[in-house]
C-alpha cells in the first residue's frame, strides 16, 4: 500500500550502481530504512529531497516492514548546512545519535522530529553554535529516549542547592559534598552552578524554551564534554560520526 509522510533524511547509502537504500526519520513511523531503485530515474523529478538533512514529504509503498520510495517533495533544504563542514560534522553525530536512540514503528516520534528540526533549523540561521547545539542535543535525546538524568538534587540527601554537587555519568544522578562518601569506584564531575542549571534547562524545559539559556564558550566546551561522558557511560559505545567532529572542532 501507498502511505505519505513526513521525514528527514538521516543516512543515505549506495547499493550497487544506481540503488540507493535511505535511513529516515518519519512522523509517524519513527525511524525508517526505504528503498530507492534506478535512483538517477527518480531523482530527476525529487530535487534535493532526497539529500542528506533534507525535511521532505515521502510517498511510500509499504510491503510488510519494507518501504520503498514513490516519491518525495522537499519541504525544507538545509542549505546554510550543507555549506559548512563543521556544521554538517555535526548533523551527521546528532542523526547517527538519532538512529540509535529514535524509536522505530510502535512509539510515538514526535518530539525527536521537533528536536531535529529546531537544531537544524538553529545551525542553519546561525543564531545557536555548533559548540551550543552539540550538548543540547545530546542531554535531550538521551532524556526523550528513556535515559534522563535526576538532576533535581542529590540521590543520597536531596539537597539541591546551596552545596556543591558531582554529576555521575553511569548513575545520572547527583551527590552533594557532604555524601560523596556513600559512593566508591564511580566517576564523579562536579559542576558549577552554571553547569548544573543548563542541565537541568536541557532536561526539563518545555520545546518552545529550549534554546532560552546562555553560557560563556568554555563552560560549553565543558558541558559537551559532560554530555558525551554520560552517552558513553549510558550507551558503552563510541559514534564515528563524533570522532570526525572532534577533528574539526577543538
Amino acid at each position: 500500500m501507498l502511505i505519505s509522510t513526513d521525514g528527514i533524511v538521516l543516512k543515505t547509502k549506495a547499493l550497487g550502481s544506481d540503488d540507493y537504500v535511505y535511513t529516515i526519520l518519519t512522523r509517524e513511523k519513527g525511524v525508517i530504512t526505504a528503498f530507492a531503485r534506478n535512483r538517477q530515474r527518480i531523482s530527476r523529478g525529487m530535487g534535493s529531497a532526497l539529500e542528506l538533512f533534507t525535511y521532505s514529504n515521502f510517498v511510500l509503498f509499504q510491503s510488510k516492514d519494507r518501504y520503498s520510495i514513490n516519491s518525495a517533495t522537499s519541504n525544507k533544504v538545509f542549505f546554510g548546512i550543507r555549506s559548512d563542514i563543521e556544521k554538517v560534522s555535526l548533523a551527521s553525530y546528532l542523526s547517527e545519535l538519532l538512529i540509535e536512540l529514535a524509536p522505530e514503528e510502535g512509539e510515538d516520534p514526535t518530539e525527536y522530529v521537533r528536536l531535529f528540526l529546531n537544531c537544524l533549523s538553529m545551525l542553519e540561521s546561525g543564531k545557536r553554535s555548533v559548540q551550543f547545539i552539540k550538548p543540547l542535543f545530546e542531554l535531550r535525546i538521551m532524556a526523550l529516549a528513556g535515559y534522563m538524568p535526576d538532576l533535581l538534587g542529590c540521590t543520597v540527601c536531596g539537597e539541591s542547592e546551596g552545596k556543591s554537587l558531582c554529576f555521575l555519568p553511569g548513575e545520572g544522578s547527583l551527590l552533594c559534598d557532604s555524601c560523596v562518601g556513600h559512593v566508591t569506584g564511580q566517576q564523579m564531575i562536579q559542576l558549577t552552578p552554571g553547569e548544573l542549571a543548563a542541565m537541568r534547562h536541557i532536561i526539563y524545559a518545555p520545546m518552545e524554551k529550549l534554546f532560552s539559556f546562555a553560557l560563556p564558550e568554555q563552560a560549553l566546551k565543558r558541558l559537551s564534554a559532560i554530555s558525551e561522558q554520560y552517552i558513553y557511560a549510558q550507551l558503552d559505545k563510541g559514534f564515528p560520526t563524533l570522532e570526525f567532529y572532534h577533528t574539526l572542532v577543538v
